[in-house]
C-alpha cells in the first residue's frame, strides 16, 4: 500500500531544500580607500575579486541578507579595529576577525589582494564546514571594554615617548663629556646642571624639558586614574596599576575554558621542536598578547631580591626562565581566582602541605629551582625572608 500524502510531504520538503538560499562566504581584504572581495556561494568555485569602496560595501552585504542568505564574512586585523564587525554583526551577518598571518603558505613569491582575499575565503569556507583550525580567531571587544583598554594604552605610549627625549638629552651630555643623571630635566638635576653645564649646551636642553615636564604631568594623571579603578583588595604582591593592566587586556576571564588557554594567551608557553627521537625544548613562544606578557614578566623580575640574600634565593631570582614561568603562573592563577577555580598548586598545599615548583621551565634550568627549593619552596613563601615577603611577587605564590 503506498501512502501518497506521506510521498507528497517528503517531495514538497526536498522542493524547499532546493530554493533555499544558500550560505555566502566573503574574504575580505581591508585597506583605507578599497576592499577587495572574494565570494563563494554554497560550495560552488569562489567567484573572481571584486573591488567595493568602504561605503559600499556595508550596504552590498545588507542585499544579500535581504535575499535570504545566511552570511559569512572574514578579515585579518588590522589598523581599521572592529568598526567594521561591529556593523555587520548588528545587520545579522557573521564576521570572523582573525589574527594576521602569511597567506602565501606555498612561498610562491606572489602577493596581490585578490590572491589574499581568495585564500580567506577558502579558509572561511572550511571552517563553516567544521574545520575550527582554519582560522586563528579573535574576540572582539566591546566598544566599553575598548574605550577603556585606550587608557592604558595611552599611557604605555607617553612612557615610550619620554624614554626617548630623556635619551636623547642624556646623549647630548655624554658626549661632550658631561655628568647625564637619569632624570636630569627634573627640579634638582637641572639646577645641578645649570650650575655645570655651558651656556650653549642648555639651550639645546631647554628644547626637550618643557615637553618632558609635559608629559611627566600627563603620564602622572593617567596613572592616578587607573589605580583609581583597581579593586580594593589585591592579591599579595600585585600592584594597582598592574592589577588594572591585566584585568583590562584580558577583558573577560571567563572567555577561557581551561588553564592552557590562558598561559597561551599571555605567550609564556615553552616551544619546542620534535621529530621523531629527536626533542628540542625551546624559549617562549611569544603567541599571544605582547602587553600582558610584558606586564607579567616585569611583575615576576621585581621578585629579585638583593645581592645580600642566600646563594638558594639568588639562584632562584636570577634565571630568566622561573621568572617567565612565574609570569605564566600568575596568569594562570588570576584567571582560576577570577572563575573561582582552586589552582593545582592550592590543592596540593592543602592536600600534601606545599608543593615544589612544577612550572614549564627548561631542562637546564631544573636543577636551580630543585637547589632552591630546598631551603624554602615558591607555594610557601612564609618561609621566605623578610625583604622577599614584601616585595612585588607574584599573586601566584600566594595560596
Amino acid at each position: 500500500m503506498i501512502d501518497h500524502e506521506g510521498a507528497t510531504a517528503l517531495a514538497a520538503a526536498g522542493h524547499q531544500d532546493k530554493i533555499q538560499p544558500a550560505a555566502i562566504k566573503l574574504g575580505v581584504d581591508i585597506h583605507q580607500e578599497r576592499y577587495v572581495v572574494v565570494m563563494q556561494e554554497g560550495h560552488e568555485t569562489p567567484k573572481p575579486a571584486r573591488r567595493l569602496r568602504p561605503e559600499e560595501f556595508v550596504p552590498w552585504v545588507e542585499s544579500l541578507l535581504a535575499k535570504g542568505h545566511p552570511v559569512f564574512v572574514v578579515y585579518e586585523a588590522c589598523g581599521f579595529g572592529f568598526g567594521l564587525c561591529r556593523r555587520l554583526a548588528a545587520l545579522g551577518a557573521t564576521c570572523y576577525v582573525i589574527a594576521p598571518r602569511k597567506l602565501d603558505e606555498a612561498r610562491k613569491g606572489v602577493k596581490t589582494d585578490p590572491l589574499d582575499a581568495g585564500v580567506l575565503c577558502q579558509r572561511l569556507s572550511r571552517y563553516v564546514e567544521g574545520n575550527k583550525k582554519e582560522l586563528a580567531l579573535i574576540r572582539v571587544p566591546t566598544e566599553e571594554e575598548e574605550q577603556l583598554r585606550h587608557v592604558h594604552r595611552q599611557r604605555e605610549a607617553l612612557v615610550r615617548a619620554r624614554t626617548k627625549l630623556q635619551a636623547q638629552g642624556r646623549c647630548l651630555l655624554v658626549n661632550h663629556g658631561q655628568p647625564a643623571p637619569p632624570r636630569w630635566w627634573r627640579r634638582q638635576g637641572w639646577s645641578a646642571l645649570e650650575k655645570i653645564l655651558p651656556h650653549w649646551l642648555l639651550l639645546r636642553l631647554e628644547v626637550f624639558r618643557p615637553v618632558l615636564e609635559v608629559l611627566d604631568g600627563q603620564i602622572a594623571a593617567l596613572s592616578a586614574e587607573l589605580e583609581k579603578a583597581a579593586p580594593e583588595t589585591l592579591p599579595s604582591g600585585l600592584g594597582k596599576l598592574t592589577s588594572v593592566v591585566i584585568n583590562r587586556e584580558v577583558c573577560d576571564w571567563k572567555r577561557f575554558k581551561n588553564r592552557g588557554q590562558v598561559s597561551s594567551y599571555t605567550g609564556l608557553c615553552p616551544g619546542e621542536y620534535s621529530s621523531g627521537a629527536k626533542r628540542i625544548p625551546g624559549a617562549v613562544t611569544k603567541h599571544g598578547n605582547p602587553r600582558l606578557r610584558a606586564v607579567l614578566v616585569e611583575l615576576a623580575w621585581r621578585a629579585r631580591p638583593p645581592a645580600d640574600l642566600p646563594s638558594p634565593f639568588r639562584l632562584l631570582a636570577g634565571a630568566l626562565p622561573a621568572a617567565v614561568s612565574c609570569g605564566e603562573k600568575t596568569s594562570r592563577g588570576a584567571g582560576h581566582r577570577r572563575k573561582g577555580h582552586r589552582s593545582r598548586a592550592q590543592e596540593s598545599h592543602r592536600r600534601r602541605g606545599p608543593a615544589t615548583r612544577r612550572g614549564p621551565l627548561a631542562a637546564a634550568h631544573r636543577p636551580v629551582l630543585r637547589r632552591a627549593t630546598r631551603t624554602a619552596t615558591l607555594t610557601d613563601h612564609k618561609s621566605w625572608p623578610s625583604t622577599l615577603k614584601d616585595s612585588h611577587l607574584i599573586p601566584a605564590l600566594s595560596p
